[in-house]
């Protein structure tokens, strides 16, 4: 396995999730408008684009987690059990823009399940998606409305995406995980 290369570093990050705040704003009533987070980094960043974006409107839209360990199509087929952590959404989503946020979008299949869950809750009027880190190889029909930063990968390549709440340090890098190899 390679050294890791970082993509994002901290500022990059902070002006990255400035300029995604900048864009929902603009392309959202205020008083319509949710911010839910995919568990774990999707919902650290989840509430930091809502305190961006609270400060842009001087009011704070509602902010939830959720938790998609049960609502991923391969549950049943991982070979270990699912670490479940608690969502939380204690606001009613019927009539709101839902913007889920995560930290990178790959297949979509965990989009797919976040739009399952959301809706458990409620009915939003629309559902939006914004990621901090778009790497491709989509395996659904799943396009993100903001994204922080488009990055190219091959599938033997691995984004890692590290926040100061859960890891120590702020940073986008792309690990490749192929064995190096050995010459004969």
């Amino acid at each position: 396995m390679s050294e890791p290369k970082v993509v994002l570093d901290r500022d990059d990050m902070r002006r990255t999730l400035v300029r995604i705040a900048h864009e929902i704003v603009e392309k959202n009533p205020a008083q319509q408008l949710a911010i839910v987070g995919i568990h774990r980094r999707g919902a650290i960043l989840a509430r930091r684009l809502h305190a961006l974006v609270s400060e842009l409107l001087d009011a704070a839209p509602p902010l939830g987690d959720i938790d998609i360990a049960f609502y991923r199509d391969d549950v049943a087929t991982r070979a270990s059990a699912p670490v479940v952590q608690a969502s939380h959404i204690d606001f009613r989503l019927d009539g709101l823009t839902t913007v889920i946020v995560d930290d990178v979008l790959y297949t979509g299949r965990t989009v797919r399940a976040a739009i399952d869950c959301v809706f458990d809750y409620g009915r939003p009027d629309r559902v939006q998606l914004a990621v901090l880190a778009d790497r491709g190889h989509r395996e659904l029909p799943i396009r993100p409305d903001y994204v922080g930063k488009n990055l190219p990968t091959a599938r033997e390549e691995r984004v890692n995406v590290r926040v100061e709440e859960i890891d120590g340090v702020d940073e986008v890098t792309i690990t490749d995980t192929r064995s190096a190899e050995v010459p004969a």
